[in-house]
């Protein structure tokens, strides 16, 4: 890695914290000379304050307050799922604060925010009163996410459950998750795919059902610049269900820049 690439900001998917990326970030920091990495929680996860981030624009903004917070002026993201948009919209918005993207099973062409008929009914006091009850009835969703984030839920360490559930304990997790639900914007991200000149390294497992592997696909052969690399027997979290193969991939692309 080039001297002024040793600045790693890992992105977690939405209700999930930087748990996931506890194993790999340190794998990656030792295999690659031990740069600094920094595993985020999003505004309105984990240990960060507030309830989150009305859209993903407003995460994008938050990631470079972190960055120009630590001293960091340019950065590799790392990812997964919904950290995957943050990351790209980050890169979209300020492409001289990103060296490059890796993108682990990116929701790029799913999501497509409130539809705009709704929206006036969704950002009534009413609603936004009884919004997050609404939400909390998902509380269940740690267990469900799990089991079908990996392509084999049988081999799940029990330790991993933990992760998944914790998130939906955390304070004001039903609010952020309303608010984001609640104003999200259609971001046609798909659109500006070409503007992302950067090096990108698109990676999925080939059994994703959160986000479909063909999706995927369709990024890496969409982004102007980028490696894909489909990993088998793999699901949605491939850091986590298959870290050997998805660790010499990313090792691979961040030693070639």
């Amino acid at each position: 890695m080039p001297d002024d690439a040793d600045r790693l900001v890992f992105l977690h998917g939405f209700t999930q914290t930087h748990h996931h990326w506890h194993r790999c970030a340190l794998l990656i920091a030792a295999a690659c000379g031990d740069p600094t990495v920094r595993l985020v929680d999003l505004p309105g996860h984990g240990k960060s304050s507030g309830a989150g981030c009305d859209d993903t624009r407003a995460y994008a903004e938050a990631v470079i307050g972190l960055m120009d917070a630590l001293g960091v002026d340019r950065a590799i993201l790392v990812g997964n799922s919904a950290g995957g948009t943050v990351a790209t919209m980050t890169a979209l918005t300020y492409p001289e604060r990103v060296q490059a993207l890796v993108l682990v099973d990116a929701a790029i062409y799913t999501g497509g925010g409130t539809p705009p008929l709704l929206r006036p009914l969704f950002n009534t006091p009413q609603m936004q009163r009884i919004g997050p009850l609404i939400v909390r009835g998902i509380r269940d969703w740690g267990l469900e996410f799990g089991l079908s984030a990996w392509h084999d839920p049988e081999k799940i360490p029990p330790e991993f459950w933990d992760g998944y559930q914790k998130p939906l304990q955390a304070e004001n997790w039903d609010r952020a998750l309303w608010l984001l639900t609640s104003s999200s914007r259609q971001l046609d991200l798909e659109e500006r795919l070409d503007e992302l000149t950067l090096p990108t390294l698109v990676i999925t497992g080939d059994d994703d059902r959160i986000v479909p592997t063909e999706q995927s696909i369709r990024l890496g052969e969409a982004l102007p610049n980028a490696d894909l690399v489909v990993l088998e027997a793999c699901g949605h979290v491939p850091q986590e269900e298959c870290p050997e193969p998805w660790l010499d991939a990313v090792v691979t692309f961040l030693r070639g820049l």
